[in-house]
């Protein structure tokens, strides 16, 4: 007997883009969770991107992130993009403009899919294609008083 999983829940849902958003305020990793949440999912991967103390070797003190006014629609772009080339039955993605502290979340973005390879695949395809194509610049301060613009595309 030859399985088929021709059952709805092996296909994207029709409208899978439940959250997408570029604010100032504190992002929660449990909204995004949330949002994602679909009983037809058997693999949710989230992704939290938090500033880290260091970078190419210097102590980084804090950062900035601003965006460009068509951040919006290119990250709805990219979301789209991943939706029409995985299996995704819910997707959310977040990212903070402004300044943020070492260990303040920067980036939340999550992925539902029917299976875990899916979901893996997808949602590292979003933060990715985010990171390269969505322009949001980041202004390191550093330690001993030095600073860089760092573009994220």
């Amino acid at each position: 007997m030859a399985l088929t999983f021709d059952h709805p829940g092996e296909r994207a849902a029709a409208d899978p883009i439940k959250l997408l958003a570029i604010r100032e305020t504190p992002l929660s990793v449990d909204e995004v969770f949330r949002v994602v949440g679909d009983d037809a999912s058997g693999g949710t991967t989230l992704f939290v991107g938090t500033v880290r103390n260091h970078d190419g070797g210097a102590d980084v003190d804090g950062l900035g992130y601003s965006c460009h006014p068509s951040a919006g629609a290119e990250l709805r772009r990219v979301a789209e993009k991943v939706v029409a080339n995985h299996p995704v039955r819910a997707l959310a993605a977040v990212h903070r403009v402004g300044d943020l502290k070492v260990g303040d979340i920067a980036v939340v973005v999550a992925v539902s899919c029917p299976h875990r390879a899916e979901a893996f695949e997808a949602c590292r395809r979003l933060i990715d294609d985010l990171k390269h194509e969505v322009p949001i610049w980041k202004h390191q301060t550093f330690s001993d008083g030095t600073e860089e613009w760092v573009g994220a595309c």
